[in-house]
């Protein structure tokens, strides 16, 4: 039976890095907010951007739906920075009869400080640059999972 498998973890913890990694092993989808939300807003999404993720999030959640009735696992390459966010994507899986997989990239500090500047300093098309009020914002939201919300840890 197919399977989500939902990453969790803080801006540049490697969850796209470790998306790709379980595609190929499992043969799957990934879907991912960042790829799409910069492909269709390359400059930004402004006031508007967190309701677009929002919107986004609810179209790839039924697209999701679709590829994993047709026998393929998924991947939301996501961030799942909230508990509520967590429970509410879970709950989501549970009510149509999909196995889900709550996988945590967790990362120190210092590495975490690492691979901040490093994408700053090497970003892609598909990588947000991550400034001030990004960093701020994340980390007025950001809640770390718990063991009873997680599967899998993943150490970076």
């Amino acid at each position: 039976m197919a399977r989500a498998i939902m990453t969790c973890g803080k801006l540049c913890s490697g969850k796209s890095t470790y998306a790709r990694k379980l595609r190929k092993e499992r043969n799957a989808v990934i879907l991912s907010i960042d790829e799409l939300m910069l492909a269709l807003f390359p400059e930004g999404a402004g006031v508007d951007h967190d309701a677009y993720v929002r919107r986004t999030e609810r179209y790839l959640l039924d697209l999701s739906l679709q590829i994993l009735q047709s026998g393929r696992d998924v991947i939301l390459d996501w961030g799942l920075w909230t508990k509520a966010q967590r429970g509410r994507v879970r709950a989501f899986y549970t009510e149509h009869g999909i196995d889900s997989e709550i996988h945590y990239l967790h990362v120190s500090d210092e590495e975490w400080q690492r691979r901040i500047r490093k994408r700053n300093s090497e970003r892609g098309s598909s990588d947000y640059y991550v400034d001030e009020g990004l960093l701020k914002k994340f980390e007025s939201i950001f809640e770390e999972p718990g063991r009873e919300e997680t599967d899998l840890i993943v150490e970076g």
